[in-house]
């Protein structure tokens, strides 16, 4: 199983529609709320290049937001990514 990183606040409706997805998958993942840890804000700025939430990793690769993450559902792609080692 792929390893999925999330950064997010829990206000966000985009983060919880993205967390929803992943929950709907089964998907485990790693989920930090900048909102609490307001330095892992940069970190996530400097690992993805964007500051607005929520910003998803996939094997340490930038997916993107929430749009991105469903734009790879409708594609059929996201399960080929979440099945990668």
């Amino acid at each position: 199983m792929a390893k999925v990183e999330l950064y997010t606040t829990p206000w966000c409706p985009f983060c919880v529609r993205a967390k929803r997805l992943l929950d709907s998958k089964n998907v485990s993942y790693e989920d930090t709320d900048v909102g609490q840890e307001p330095a892992q804000r940069q970190v996530m700025m400097q690992r993805g290049g964007a500051h607005t939430v929520p910003q998803i990793f996939i094997n340490d690769h930038p997916i993107g937001g929430c749009d991105e993450l469903y734009a790879l559902e409708r594609a059929g792609e996201l399960d080929a990514l979440l099945g990668a080692d």
